[in-house]
This record gives C-alpha cells, sequence and structure tokens, in this order.
C-alpha cells in the first residue's frame, strides 16, 4: 500500500525519528527490536526496511556520551569526588546514555536518509523493493 502523505519537513521528520516513529506518518514504530528497523510502517505503509544508517548513529551516540562523561569526570577531578564515586557514576551514566541514546540517534539518522531518498538507488534497496 503505498502511502499518499505529504513529505514531512526535515526537522518533523527528524522528530518522528528522534522518538523512533515513522518519519512518514509519526504513529507507526519505527523498530521491531531494539535496533532493527521494520520493513513497513504498520500505519501508512512506507516502506523503511531498506534504510542503511551503518554505523554513523553509533559514532554520534559516542561522540555526545564521551563529551558528557568526560565534562562530569573532569568536574568529578575538580571537586575531589572519590575514585570509587566517580568511576560508578560515570560507568553508570556512560551505559545509561549509550542505551537510551542509540536508538534514537538511529530513528533521526534513519529519517533523515528515508527524506533525502538516499537509499533508494542501492543495491541492498532495489534487492529489498523486489521482495
Amino acid at each position: 500500500m503505498p502511502t499518499t502523505l505529504p513529505m514531512p519537513r526535515r526537522g518533523l521528520a527528524w522528530k518522528r525519528g528522534f522518538a523512533c516513529r515513522c518519519p512518514n506518518c509519526g504513529k507507526g514504530h519505527l523498530y521491531k527490536s531494539y535496533l532493527k528497523l521494520v520493513d513497513r510502517c504498520e500505519e501508512c505503509g512506507e516502506q523503511l526496511g531498506h534504510i542503511r544508517a551503518d554505523d554513523f548513529p553509533a559514532y554520534l551516540t559516542i561522540a555526545i556520551v564521551g563529551h558528557v562523561v568526560v565534562g562530569l569526570m573532569l568536574l568529578m577531578v575538580q571537586f575531589d569526588v572519590s575514585t570509587a564515586v566517580g568511576l560508578t557514576t560515570c560507568l553508570a551514566l556512560t551505559i545509561g546514555m549509550s542505551l537510551w541514546l542509540l536508538p534514537r540517534i538511529k530513528g533521526l539518522v534513519a529519517a533523515h536518509l528515508w527524506r533525502l531518498k538516499i537509499p533508494s538507488g542501492s543495491v541492498e534497496a532495489e534487492d529489498f523493493a523486489r521482495q
């Protein structure tokens, strides 16, 4: 079922992707598991399974989490926080932020690629379309 919805604006598509929703309609789920995109949106029928975000979401997540955690570590050194408390806090923050942020960043990147129609010329997308 092809979609008849107009192409959403870039900011709206990014917001929907960050919310882990279909970038086209904003209602359907973007993932069928933690980081696996659905083949099609269950609400509007838009094909999403062919989008390949590759490693870019992981790089962005590492950069964001790294800046936050290193800044916190520098503050902890400045205020003479004990090593055990500092390591425990930074480790928990690193794991928590990474697990929370990675699917959202991947959703944002996938929404951007979907809006730019970048995957439409790839070999993987052509194979997916034939199925």
